[in-house]
């Protein structure tokens, strides 16, 4: 059963934690086959495949990415088939995965887990006709749903394959190429998770993104503009909503990610005024690429 709520401080993420992440998603991909063509890592496990897996820890503190606890796979639209869905949950329940309860005892039926392992895995798709709102569930097939986010649609315009070497949660030694959520999409996913949700980590881990991608924040301009093509409306409302949030180093924004990283009241300020700049130099490059940002 996930716990309410994230930890609000790095402190409450362990390595062990983050590994049994990786396990999990080697798990999956090995489950899943050329299924996995459909899917995508998106959330909290993506700095660490991304950034630190790629490039190793901050050159400066010596520091890796916090980790997560859960792991997060996004849905293609264009899986919208029953009969992969119910593939989906086969494979997953032969592998001994089934829906988890929250915190009411309920059922979960878009958070799988597996007994005896505290990893949960939460499916994500894209809105759809008669489901647009972000938040709700959708339900696949049987008992087998999906978070409906919006913003995902971006990710699957922007997967970098990570190959992973591992161990599966079963102790098997395996090497995957997994599909996982470019530094742009992510950056929009976040932006809409963080004004929804007002988690630490999320406004953590999205500064830990434009902070550490080693294309840089101009890079990360280059490809929303990119996105914009196909998904104005989106990178509008997103950027919108990081130019609330993040509006001044005082803004709630900077200082959770500030304070989520461990600042001090002695060193907060400085911390959040590095986050904002992060932001503000991104929201800036967009806007002379000629994104409209609100």
């Amino acid at each position: 059963m996930a716990p309410p709520g994230k930890p609000r401080h790095r402190s409450g993420y362990t390595r062990e934690e983050t590994e049994q992440v990786k396990s999990a998603c080697l798990t999956v991909a090995v489950t899943l086959g050329a299924l996995m063509d459909d899917l995508c890592i998106v959330g909290g496990l993506v700095p660490s495949l991304l950034i630190d897996l790629q490039v190793g820890p901050d050159p400066d503190t010596g520091d890796l990415h916090p980790g997560t606890n859960d792991l997060d796979v996004g849905l293609a639209i264009g899986l919208l088939d029953e009969a992969q869905y119910a593939e989906i949950s086969k494979r997953l329940r032969q592998e001994d995965f089934k829906p988890d309860f929250n915190e009411l005892g309920n059922r979960t039926p878009q958070r799988w887990g597996l007994a005896g392992c505290d990893v949960t895995i939460d499916f994500l798709m894209p809105p759809i006709p008669g489901a647009r709102k972000g938040g709700r569930i959708h339900n696949l097939e049987g008992d087998f749903a999906a978070l409906i986010t919006p913003g995902l649609q971006l990710a699957f315009d922007e997967r970098h394959e990570v190959v992973m070497d591992g161990h599966t949660l079963r102790g098997e030694a395996v090497r995957r190429s997994v599909p996982v959520c470019g530094p742009a999409a992510f950056v929009v996913l976040k932006s809409f998770a963080f004004a929804a949700r007002g988690e630490y980590k999320d406004a953590y881990d999205l500064i830990y993104v434009l902070r550490r991608w080693p294309g840089g924040v101009a890079d990360i301009a280059s490809r929303l503009v990119a996105h914009a093509a196909n998904h104005g409306d989106i990178l509008r409302d997103a950027l919108g909503k990081l130019a609330n949030d993040f509006a001044t180093p005082q803004n709630h924004g900077p200082r959770r990610a500030a304070a989520f990283d461990g600042s001090r009241d002695d060193d907060l300020a400085a911390a959040s005024a590095d986050a904002h700049g992060y932001v503000d130099d991104l929201l800036r490059l967009c806007r002379e690429q000629g994104l409209i940002v609100s």
